[in-house]
C-alpha cells in the first residue's frame, strides 16, 4: 500500500484510506460505534489513542491488518461476471428500494426484513453470497454481519454497482446520490 498512516493522520484521512477502520476500531477497542465512544473527523490518530490509553503503533497495525482482511473479501466486477456465468451465486443488494428499482444486477435480491429472515433461516451457510451497494462502501459492514451469523463464503463487489456498470454491464445506468439538506 502506498498510503500509510502516522500519529498525526486525521481520522477523516484514516477512514478514506481504510474504509473499514471504524468497524475495526469498534470491534477491538469499542471506539467509534456510539456517541459515548465517538471520535471527531479532525482528531488525529495520536489524539484518539491518547484519549483512550492505547498504543498508536498497535492501533495502526490493527487498522492495516483489518484493511488487508477487508481487501480479501472483495471481488472485482470481472470476477463476479465469471462467477455468475458459472452459476450458483447469491446476490444481495443492500441499497435503498428506490436505487434497487432504478438499477440492479439481474438476479439480485434487495435486503429488506423479509429477505433477511429468509437468508438467516433458509440459505445454506456454505453458499457463495455476494453483497453489493452503490460504490462498495457499506457492503463490508453487511458482510461482517453475515459472517458473524455463520456464513462462510461472503464477498463484496469492489466498487459496488457503480463499478459493475462501468466494467461489466454498461446497460445498467450509473447514478449519483443527491443528499437532501
Amino acid at each position: 500500500m502506498t498510503d500509510s498512516i502516522d500519529p498525526q493522520t486525521t481520522m477523516t484521512r484514516v477512514l478514506e484510506m481504510f474504509p473499514g477502520a471504524q468497524r475495526a476500531l469498534f470491534r477491538r477497542y469499542h471506539i467509534g460505534g456510539c456517541a459515548s465512544c465517538a471520535f471527531e473527523p479532525g482528531e488525529t490518530l495520536a489524539g484518539l489513542c491518547a484519549r483512550n490509553n492505547l498504543d498508536v503503533a498497535e492501533v495502526s497495525g490493527h487498522l492495516q491488518s483489518s484493511h488487508q482482511q477487508d481487501e480479501e473479501l472483495q471481488i472485482s466486477p470481472a470476477e463476479l461476471a465469471a462467477l455468475r456465468q458459472a452459476g450458483g451465486v447469491r446476490l444481495v443488494d443492500i441499497r435503498s428500494r428506490e436505487e434497487f428499482e432504478a438499477a440492479r444486477i439481474e438476479g439480485a435480491v434487495l435486503l429488506a426484513q423479509p429477505v433477511m429472515q429468509e437468508i438467516l433461516g433458509h440459505w445454506p451457510r456454505e453458499d457463495l453470497m455476494i453483497i453489493y451497494d452503490h460504490r462498495g462502501r457499506q457492503s463490508l459492514d453487511a458482510a461482517a454481519y453475515f459472517m458473524g451469523q455463520g456464513f462462510g463464503k461472503v464477498r463484496c463487489l469492489r466498487g459496488g454497482i457503480d463499478a459493475w456498470s462501468r466494467e461489466a454491464d454498461a446497460q445498467i445506468p450509473r447514478y449519483r446520490l443527491e443528499l437532501s439538506a
